[in-house]
């Protein structure tokens, strides 16, 4: 995708065309309601490997998508915005040290938690 999005930018720049991409990490959604009793445990786990110690808001994609629609973006082409907690940058041998002081960003639309989330907040 980084390639295309890379190409197209050079193949488009003449016609005033920007291209961009955004790349979401774990994104919480009321779909993790859906998953099994099982798989909803393993949410958990999944935050202890991320940077920012969270999962992203839907809020947090579409700022980073309108910053790139935006004309304080007029410069930007061929670029990838990564909305991830810094999930890439963590290596296996490192030991994140745990942490709750990462605040998600919930500005653009009503935010509704779901459930399985809720439950560790509650706990």
């Amino acid at each position: 995708m980084l390639t295309l999005t890379e190409t197209a930018a050079c193949e488009w720049s003449a016609s005033a065309v920007r291209v961009n991409a955004v790349a979401p990490g774990g994104i919480v959604s009321s779909g993790f309601d859906t998953y099994s009793p099982e798989m909803q445990k393993k949410l958990y786990d999944f935050t202890e490997r991320v940077p920012l110690q969270r999962f992203g808001t839907e809020a947090e994609i579409s700022a980073a998508i309108t910053y790139l629609l935006s004309p304080a973006a007029a410069y930007i082409t061929g670029s990838c915005i990564r909305v991830d907690g810094g999930t890439p940058n963590a290596r296996t041998t490192w030991k994140l040290e745990p942490h709750s002081r990462s605040m998600p960003f919930e500005g653009f639309h009503r935010v509704k938690l779901p459930e399985v989330m809720k439950r560790k907040a509650r706990a």
